[in-house]
């Protein structure tokens, strides 16, 4: 890229675009973050109410959007990546990175909510409905803690709210006419929400369209962000764990048992490890946690390789012997002798395997493997969009464009690391 950026510049904008863009939204978190920790003091056991994941998720995020930017100022000269000239690489990484720590500001919008299908299913991008909400339980007056609640479910998404009400169109005369999709209804004024004077009629913005469930397709994609990213570190970390560690055995110790941990290591080479994985899912279940564990005890054969050379390289050198001879242990010469000198080619391999696991999670989830109905997986909105694909198009374009992307960001980045690393690569 010829201009000047840097990635701390498109840090910076995104930071900025998003306070503009949700600043309201911001506000009313830290609003409800200062609430909790008032009841928190004073009624602990009613504090309890709120410990749930969406509410320490939300908090987490808010604080750590405050925190980014003077942390990125303090630390900017420290971290020499961060004036490292911005390419389309970096920009997209960026941007899931900012998806994965930031999905509660970005989009509050639950990405299971579904309500009023006859109007909201399988909406083109940038359509809009009419929204209306019915009033809620009037009292004279509320305790501290019914006020935290109330603004709990108007900051805090849930993924369904009988309270609002979706419509093609809006009338305002005696009553308050609707319409979903040419079924006319009518409500009391006296009913819905106002502002002293007329009903407040909101226009819902649906950014991707929707789903056939009339779910945002923008905030499914964005918080099928978080899956991808965190079962592609978790099955990374595992795979570096197994790998790094029969690496460091096998290239160590040698003879009979470097043998076998080669056999063992050709064995899942040669055998179509995706086929292993299916039945390992189709008899244990579908989750999270057992798609990072397959996808992580599936993908540590080549980290194993790597590892094993470069301890049988390391083990002739001077400086691997002396420590030896003064006596430090196995975990020692790995922490301290080897771990420094492999760290460069694992890294590399790390960012590649990383993708993979991306991909592969992405097929098990079109394959109805993955993790499950519970999250928001790009394959499994992929899968369910595929008997749409005539007439709803945003169902598989835009997740299938996020993996396509997110994939090109990672082996492109890999590339540059590796070119970095290695300055002899052209």
């Amino acid at each position: 890229m010829k201009s000047g950026l840097k990635i701390f510049h498109w840090i910076i904008f995104l930071w900025i675009l998003i306070l503009i863009l949700r600043f309201d939204l911001i506000i009313g978190y830290i609003s409800l973050i200062f609430d909790f920790l008032g009841i928190l003091f004073s009624e602990f056991s009613s504090a309890l109410i709120f410990l749930n994941f969406s509410f320490v998720d939300a908090s987490l995020s808010v604080m750590l959007f405050i925190l980014i930017l003077p942390l990125i100022f303090i630390f900017r000269n420290k971290l020499h990546t961060l004036n490292t000239k911005l390419n389309f690489s970096f920009a997209f990484l960026i941007i899931l990175v900012f998806l994965f720590l930031f999905a509660p500001v970005i989009t509050n919008e639950n990405p299971d909510f579904s309500k009023d299908l006859s109007v909201t299913k399988l909406l083109p991008p940038f359509s809009s409905v009419k929204q209306i909400e019915l009033k809620r339980e009037v009292k004279q007056n509320f305790s501290q803690l019914e006020i935290i609640i109330r603004k709990f479910e108007n900051v805090i998404k849930p993924s369904f709210d009988d309270q609002i009400i979706f419509a093609d169109s809006v009338t305002i005369s005696d009553k308050v006419i609707y319409y979903q999709k040419n079924v006319v209804n009518d409500i009391e004024k006296s009913q819905l929400v106002d502002d002293g004077v007329m009903p407040i009629i909101k226009n819902k913005l649906f950014l991707l369209g929707t789903d056939e469930f009339g779910r945002d397709i923008f905030a499914r994609l964005v918080y099928g962000t978080r899956i991808s990213i965190t079962v592609g570190l978790g099955a990374v970390v595992l795979s570096f764990v197994i790998g790094i560690i029969l690496g460091f055995i096998a290239g160590y110790r040698g003879g009979i048992i470097d043998i076998v941990l080669n056999r063992f290591t050709e064995m899942f080479l040669a055998f179509p490890v995706i086929y292993l994985v299916v039945l390992i899912l189709a008899l244990f279940g579908s989750s999270m946690l057992s798609v990072i564990i397959v996808l992580g005890i599936s993908g540590w054969m080549s980290l194993f390789k790597i590892v094993k050379t470069e301890v049988l390289s390391i083990k002739q050198k001077d400086f691997f012997s002396t420590a030896e001879l003064v006596g430090l242990n196995k975990f020692q010469l790995l922490k301290n002798e080897i771990f420094p000198v492999i760290i460069t080619p694992v890294l590399v391999n790390l960012v590649f395997l990383f993708s993979n696991v991306i991909l592969a999670e992405a097929a098990l989830s079109y394959l109805g493997l993955g993790t499950g109905n519970s999250y928001p997986s790009w394959g499994s909105m992929i899968s369910s969009g595929q008997e749409y694909i005539t007439k709803a198009w945003w169902l598989i374009a835009f997740p299938g464009l996020a993996l396509i992307l997110t994939l090109f960001t990672f082996n492109s980045s890999g590339r540059l690391l590796s070119k970095a690393i290695n300055p002899r690569i052209k």
